[in-house]
């Protein structure tokens, strides 16, 4: 069915008539030849400039009956639009797509999706403001109370599109920070959240009309306040950002409290000598079940966007009874807001003090390339681009060999497993050791019975060669760290020339 809408380009002058749903295309009657381009989108065919462009399957598709009701009185009805820039239309709609995924984690009824061609984001409306009228044309239609825009909007982009469609709007970040305080549990968790929204929130505070006068000094009239009704005084934003910056201030606090005892057991390991492996990646790739997997850890499991935010650390050893650790770090995604990377710091410095790094990839995401990419962003952000990697292409059972061809050619150390079946679990595992960090002092003892208890931390803190019971003690061939040669000094076979 062809519907017809007509809406006013204000960035051309020009009344053009929309034709939407045709199987052939979008055509737009008027003169091409006379109309000048919209600033920035020199070079785009006609009809990417003036065209909200549909993306199919955006819907939210209600599939339990026994729940639609009650879904209904909770889930927002929400628009998604975004503002296409650079590289195809498929990767456009894949950020559409993650987008979707991300407002259904947050508890919405993603309605439809709208994709605005240009070359940059209008600096007014994001989507420029010929298109505001299109698009509040769709929100009444659909009955949206909610507009997600697919990128950060400025404070002016914010306040010129809610006053222009009459709904809420809220950017990527936002929709992000709110999943991060659904999902946060932990003390640390719930501040570090908190944190980032207080932050975003400093630059965009608003108020409508008496919202921002200032406070009254003196006596004030009925009509307009008189002699000293605009006497000196802080306006209620002024108030807002001074109690919002005490708060953050606050939370700096206790962060830096809980980042000294994080620190402490860092320290801790590190000088016990216990290597860390790091489980960072794209969220949902996997890395709970991976961890749970591997250590048993019984951490929370979920289909869902950011599951969890509170790193797990867990220990596990060698086939060989060396002892390291796995901790489990909270996930990444396309345009990770700033303000969560900075409230998280603390957390993701678990990463950047590892000793190797296991970064999962989603084998069934449409562009894993991507979220690789992503990813490493954010990993050269809090320091960490120089730690060992290994690339582990999660849910392998589901999969799609050609697509992971590009991945395995490309990175040396790549190779597939599956945390749901199990498989190439083992062969993970062999390399992950194979990786740590050996110890670097060769000690040749000679350790009497009594002792068993070096022997068991040369098993659990070092690297076994040989190890024989003779009539005189327990002969041992190994390689230790530094901290704990000390302790074998007196127990090592002098060898004569």
């Amino acid at each position: 069915m062809t519907t017809h809408s007509n809406f006013y380009d204000e960035t051309t002058d020009v009344e053009l008539d929309l034709v939407q749903g045709d199987d052939s295309g979008d055509s737009l009657t008027g003169h091409d030849s006379e109309l000048s381009p919209e600033p920035g989108t020199e070079g785009l065919e006609l009809e990417e400039r003036q065209a909200l462009r549909r993306v199919a399957g955006m819907s939210t598709e209600l599939t339990d009956i026994s729940e639609v009701e009650y879904r209904k009185l909770l889930l927002e009805r929400v628009l998604l639009v975004g503002v296409w820039t650079e590289g195809s239309a498929v990767d456009a709609e894949n950020s559409l797509a993650e987008l979707k995924l991300l407002a259904e984690t947050a508890g919405s009824e993603v309605l439809d999706g709208v994709i605005q061609r240009r070359k940059k984001p209008d600096p007014a409306t994001f989507i420029g403001s010929g298109k505001v009228a299109d698009l509040r044309n769709l929100v009444a239609s659909l009955g949206a109370d909610t507009v997600i825009a697919d990128g950060e909007l400025a404070p002016a982009q914010l306040r010129n599109l809610e006053d222009k469609l009459k709904v809420k709007v809220v950017d990527r970040t936002a929709l992000i920070l709110d999943i991060f305080a659904q999902h946060a549990k932990s003390k640390e968790g719930k501040a570090q959240v908190e944190l980032a929204q207080l932050q975003y929130m400093k630059q965009r505070l608003r108020g409508w009309g008496g919202n921002l006068s200032r406070q009254a000094g003196g006596r004030v009239g009925a009509a307009g306040g008189g002699i000293g009704g605009r006497g000196p005084g802080e306006t209620k934003i002024e108030t807002d950002r001074r109690r919002i910056n005490t708060k953050i201030s606050k939370l700096r606090r206790e962060l830096k409290d809980m980042k000294g005892t994080r620190s402490t057991l860092r320290q801790e390991r590190r000088r016990n000598s216990i290597p860390s492996v790091a489980i960072a990646g794209y969220t949902n790739a996997g890395k709970s079940s991976l961890l749970n997997k591997i250590t048993g850890a019984g951490v929370l499991v979920e289909n869902a966007l950011f599951a969890t935010l509170d790193p797990t650390t867990r220990r596990t050893t060698t086939s060989d009874g060396r002892v390291y650790t796995f901790t489990d770090t909270v996930g990444f995604v396309r345009h990770l807001p700033h303000d969560i990377v900075e409230a998280f710091r603390s957390t993701l410095e678990e990463v950047a003090d590892a000793d190797l790094l296991l970064h999962v990839v989603d084998g069934s995401h449409p562009d894993p390339l991507a979220q690789i990419q992503a990813v490493r962003e954010v990993l050269h952000e809090i320091g960490a681009d120089n730690v060992p990697e290994i690339i582990v292409i999660n849910k392998g059972d589901i999969a799609d060999p050609i697509a992971l061809a590009p991945i395995l050619h490309r990175e040396s150390r790549a190779l597939v497993v599956s945390a749901h079946t199990g498989e190439g679990i083992d062969k993970l595992r062999s390399l992950v050791e194979a990786s740590l960090p050996q110890p670097d002092v060769a000690v040749d003892l000679l350790l009497p019975y009594e002792r068993g208890d070096l022997v068991s931390r040369i098993h659990s803190e070092g690297s076994v060669d040989q190890l024989e019971h003779t009539a005189h003690g327990t002969r041992v061939t190994a390689r230790v760290h530094p901290n704990l040669a000390g302790d074998l000094t007196p127990y090592e076979v002098t060898k004569t020339g």
